[in-house]
């Protein structure tokens, strides 16, 4: 039995989806991300809300990709970036707002996510960070198109240097819109939510002539895809996902020893 990461609630008619595993900084697994973008189309049509709002549970909006549950093959490979690929498909594919509640620190391919979204509304907890350029993995969700849509320039920087951004520069560079307090974030995301959709008729045709074109977002797709493929066959994705692991039980405490277990030492 899979495990369901994401709550779904009607909030002022508005779908509010909350990724749910704060244990592990709502890191999205394969299942998760199918059923997000499942459920992005089901509310999306317009049938049943005037608008959508992502948030996560706890101090992370998501982690991004789960790490410990790595591709170990290509075809593995393409059928993870896939799915992320997805969400974006599915967000730009809705004929309501969809806004990104920021609650916490979004990584990697998480981060991506939100710059589909029609609108980011960041907490002062809110923190960008892509860290795939250090860890052989590459961009994806069409972001290698949407970040220098939305920041210019800055989009080097964070991808290439993998830099966190915190809140008041994420809102300076236009990767968030507004920053408001973590108490009255998601309330703050439906109501922007709903004041944009004052007439579904005319908003869905809005969103159409401001998103970027289909034809636009699978181009990227298909340059994200195939970089991936190169990272595959180079050997800096096994490298760069082995390095991450590396580092990270080296900087992790031994486990303390018991008094029994030192007595016996």
């Amino acid at each position: 039995m899979t495990d369901n990461y994401l709550d779904v609630r009607i909030d002022d008619d508005v779908a509010v989806l909350t990724l749910n595993r704060p244990a592990k900084l709502n890191v999205l697994d394969v299942a998760t991300r199918v059923l997000l973008a499942q459920t992005i189309r089901h509310f999306g049509t317009g049938d049943l809300v005037r608008g959508i709002v992502l948030t996560g549970t706890g101090r992370a909006f998501s982690a991004g990709e789960d790490l410990q549950a790595v591709p170990s093959t290509y075809e593995e490979i393409r059928e993870a970036v896939s799915t992320f690929h997805d969400i974006t498909r599915a967000i730009f594919e809705t004929k309501v707002p969809v806004i990104a509640a920021v609650n916490g620190i979004a990584v990697g391919g998480a981060s991506e996510i939100t710059l589909s979204c029609d609108g980011r509304i960041g907490s002062t907890a809110a923190e960008y960070f892509q860290p795939e350029n250090h860890r052989g993995i590459i961009i994806s969700n069409a972001s290698s198109f949407l970040m220098g849509r939305l920041v210019r320039n800055h989009a080097m920087r964070i991808v290439l240097g993998s830099q966190r951004v915190a809140a008041e520069e994420a809102l300076r560079i236009g990767l968030l819109d507004e920053i408001v307090a973590p108490e009255t974030l998601v309330d703050r995301a439906v109501e922007v939510a709903r004041q944009w959709n004052s007439d579904p008729r005319i908003t869905a045709l809005h969103l159409g002539l401001l998103r970027p074109l289909p034809a636009e977002i699978e181009a990227a797709f298909a340059r994200e895809d195939d970089a991936a493929r190169q990272a595959w066959e180079s050997g800096a994705f096994s490298e760069g996902i082995e390095g991450f692991w590396t580092s990270k039980n080296a900087a992790s405490p031994a486990p303390a020893q018991s008094n029994r277990d030192r007595s016996r030492s």
